[in-house]
């Protein structure tokens, strides 16, 4: 219950940030994923940093956290397609060099917020222009 009411406090906040810059329809749902995701990202760290303390008891509490939270979330998508969205941005935007990493990222965020791990889509994303 805790951890239900840490994500609906965090989106009120970023909510209530949104509506007094004059957007009333409050935040759009890819930033509830992203938010969602950086969650998620920082369980993972204080776990890993609990653990490597030997705080085990905590460490379950946060691995008991993002467990919560992932039944918020879309299912993330499997690195191959992950791969052909990449190739179908890259094509979309006319991205040919490592200088159009931002726009082909940015896409990849818009569209599919918290289905696609973005660090690991950043290393994809480099890779295919790259190359």
């Amino acid at each position: 219950m805790s951890t239900i009411r840490l994500i609906t406090a965090a989106m009120k906040d970023r909510d209530i940030a949104v509506r007094a810059q004059g957007n009333m329809d409050g935040i759009p749902d890819a930033e509830i994923l992203s938010m969602m995701q950086s969650m998620i990202k920082q369980r993972q760290e204080s776990s890993k940093t609990y653990a490597d303390a030997g705080r085990d008891d905590l460490a379950e509490r946060e691995i008991d956290e993002i467990a919560v939270i992932k039944q918020f979330m879309p299912a993330q998508l499997e690195d191959d397609e992950v791969t052909k969205i990449i190739d179908g941005i890259v094509t979309k935007v006319g991205a040919s060099s490592i200088k159009d990493m931002g726009k082909v990222m940015a896409e990849l965020k818009n569209d599919y917020a918290g289905q696609v791990d973005m660090a690991k889509a950043g290393g994809l994303v480099k890779q295919r222009l790259a190359g």
